[in-house]
């Protein structure tokens, strides 16, 4: 009997447990995508450009055998498999809260037919990794002892090959049911889908690979690999990264960023208020500023007019190209909530607006990370210092002229005094000042 792989956060054809799976049934396979509004309302638009355009890549492989539907999945899902009489619907399997929401309203509309969820986004798929009790993991460190000695599975064999494809084309009737990719009209720096990850990765690894331990926090230098957004849709899984991963170090630096991928998976299906609320509730009675004062700041840090130069080159990258290097989201992060002392909500939203790897759980648990409010979280009295920081992993000052064009014939970026020139703003708070207020506010919840 025929069967439907419904895709999601997997769009690739390569070590795509689903649909081995789905192939495995002796019948032909109905490849379908449904673009449902409430995921189009919540993600940012170059999120959905990148979406829109993986989709085009994985019809292409699939010489256009792709049904592309809109609507609520619990309402076209059971249509789609009542059209072609499918014995069972095929999924890579979703840990998040609204994908967990979802394929449970799914599984119960679907009655009879089964909705068989098989792999994941993810090397381990969470809840497998759990201390000796059976409780999951709150530090990041005894995870990653445990998450290594568990191990993953070998790639999965799959290709375009794999299956024999329905074409929707061919379907009586099938005509309401299709609906076109639509093209947002945003540029974006880097292609998008399966083919292109697959590019991206083997040009990193032959050649930054080797260096990535030593020059990962160094946003000038341009040598990250720029795969989240590719590992974000599935477009390539983390299985397949390994398979290229040796023992040096920088390997095994990678493979640790891998681990923290899977850790705030891990944490976000434990505790799924996790997503807008603090994991540590401690926190929640921490003073934060609001109103028009706080809405005015906020408003300048998204902007990039700080006055803080790596502060306002990673607001700007993030503006331009819907990216930030990893070390500077974080000193951009910690800015937000220990300087201008604003909830790291309105941070995280903004950062899921903008970005194109936008993921729930690494953009949330990264944000609760620096407020402190998160598991395995930075210490409350670790406030990064933009002056510091910038001169540290930005010394020649090649980021900041990059992003911030007004300080491009300045001598010293990180230091500006009688040099700041004209146009660029003063800084919008005393961080010293503003460090101390941070302190004073952490002590009061104790």
């Amino acid at each position: 009997m025929p069967t439907v792989l419904w895709f999601r956060r997997d769009l690739r054809l390569r070590d795509l447990p689903a649909l081995h799976d789905a192939a495995q049934a002796d019948g032909d396979v109905l490849a379908c995508y449904v673009l449902d509004p409430r995921l189009h309302r919540s993600s940012g638009p170059r999120r959905l450009q990148y979406l829109h355009d993986a989709l085009r890549d994985l019809r292409d492989q699939l010489d256009g055998r792709l049904l592309v539907t809109r609507g609520r999945p619990e309402e076209q899902i059971p249509a789609v498999a009542k059209r072609i009489g499918a014995s069972a619907v095929h999924v890579s399997d979703d840990f998040t809260p609204f994908g967990r929401r979802r394929d449970d309203a799914v599984r119960r509309a679907l009655g009879d037919v089964a909705l068989e969820a098989s792999g994941s986004p993810y090397l381990v798929s969470p809840g497998r990794v759990t201390k000796g009790d059976g409780t999951p993991y709150k530090v990041f460190s005894p995870f990653f002892d445990a998450w290594r000695r568990h191990g993953w599975r070998a790639p999965a064999q799959s290709g375009a090959a794999t299956a024999r494809w329905i074409d929707p084309a061919e379907l009586a009737g099938g005509g309401e049911l299709r609906a076109d990719i639509p093209d947002d009209g945003v540029e974006l720096d880097i292609p998008s889908g399966e083919r292109a990850a697959l590019r991206q990765w083997q040009s990193f690894v032959a050649d930054e690979l080797d260096g990535y331990a030593d020059d990962r926090n160094r946003p000038d230098l341009d040598v990250t690999s720029r795969m989240s957004a590719h590992l974000k849709f599935g477009a390539i899984h983390p299985r397949t990264m390994v398979g290229d991963l040796g023992r040096g170090t920088g390997a095994q630096a990678y493979l640790r960023e891998l681990a923290f991928r899977d850790f705030y998976a891990a944490v976000l299906y434990e505790w799924p208020h996790s997503v807008w609320w603090n994991w540590n509730t401690g926190f929640d009675a921490i003073r934060v500023d609001d109103g028009a004062a706080a809405a005015q700041l906020f408003d300048a840090w998204k902007r990039g007019r700080t006055g803080f130069p790596i502060v306002d080159a990673g607001m700007r990258q993030l503006a331009e190209i819907g990216w930030m290097h990893n070390r500077v989201r974080m000193i951009v992060a910690s800015f937000l909530v220990k300087d201008l002392h604003l909830p790291w909500q309105w941070g995280a939203r903004w950062f899921l607006e903008q970005l194109v790897d936008g993921d729930m759980a690494n953009n949330q648990h990264g944000w609760q990370w620096t407020a402190g409010c998160g598991t395995d979280a930075a210490p409350f009295f670790r406030v990064f210092n933009p002056s510091t920081q910038g001169a540290k992993f930005d010394p020649d000052g090649a980021y900041v002229r990059r992003w911030v064009p007004e300080l491009r014939d300045v001598a010293d970026v990180h230091s500006l005094g009688a040099d700041r020139p004209h146009g660029y703003p003063a800084p919008i708070v005393d961080h010293a000042a503003e460090r101390a207020e941070a302190l004073r506010r952490y002590a009061e919840i104790g």
